[in-house]
């Protein structure tokens, strides 16, 4: 299994407590000429990632929207996979989730026996990632199609055990995520409380809409945030959270 460049520059920046920007793209809400102004907004404002992916992907042009991005961009492209179904060999990565906050076999372990023979013949750097799903004040695509329960939103102590069992059983990233179309973001005590509890980078997304709630993830301990439905409102606010993250790690440095 290819574990190298990807996870050592992240688990680097962790190590220093430099702060990550990634931006998640929903092929199913994202054509090539929306792609295209993103792409140029990158170009003015640091993005460390694209995640591409959701929890349904009905439709059939991701593959398309990879190799326009690896065409223009040298920001690497991983994998945000629901499904067996969305591997794409044209990615940089592919965070390999098990969906830890839930019970439901299949998207424990059971997507990933049916991809292992694909992965292993692919270039893809696989990212083993402990996923969990917050309850974030209403029921997300991904709870509903993955038949589980969310983590409780005022339960931190749940969250840091079971990201300290997965770190346990050998994941090597760890996803807290109030699901696309969150109410309100992950709350700051259980980041921390997870961030408490494992070493390994923590990233962080879900309702991540306004500079306030990016800054306080950061603060509370994720390594990395991610945002994706306020850009597809308001694309601007790609340059907004890029500062904070920006200002986050200038301040570190002059420390």
């Amino acid at each position: 299994m290819r574990l190298t460049s990807l996870y050592e520059a992240l688990s680097k920046r962790r190590t220093r407590g430099q702060k990550s920007l990634a931006v998640l793209l929903d092929p199913d809400h994202l054509d090539e000429a929306g792609c295209q102004r993103l792409l140029e907004l990158t170009e003015i404002h640091s993005v460390d990632y694209f995640l591409m992916g959701g929890s349904l992907v009905t439709s059939s042009h991701q593959a398309s929207l990879i190799r326009f991005i690896k065409s223009r961009s040298a920001i690497p492209v991983l994998l945000f996979p629901s499904h067996s179904l969305h591997l794409d060999t044209q990615a940089d990565g592919i965070l390999l989730l098990s969906l830890i906050s839930g019970r439901n076999p299949d998207f424990l372990i059971g997507q990933h026996v049916i991809t292992a023979p694909l992965l292993r013949a692919s270039n893809l750097e696989i990212l083993p990632t402990g996923y969990m799903l917050v309850d974030t004040g209403r029921q997300t695509t991904a709870s509903y199609m993955s038949n589980t329960t969310p983590l409780p939103y005022d339960k931190p102590s749940i969250a840091a055990c079971t990201a300290m069992a997965g770190e346990q059983l050998g994941l090597r990233l760890m996803y807290l995520d109030g699901g696309s179309g969150a109410m309100y973001p992950v709350s700051p005590a259980m980041i921390r409380a997870v961030r408490q509890a494992v070493e390994v980078p923590l990233l962080v997304g879900g309702g991540i809409n306004t500079t306030e709630k990016a800054q306080a993830a950061l603060a509370a301990g994720a390594d990395v945030i991610v945002i994706g439905n306020q850009i597809e409102k308001a694309p601007e606010f790609l340059g907004e959270v890029s500062k904070v993250v920006h200002t986050f790690n200038t301040v570190l440095k002059a420390v």
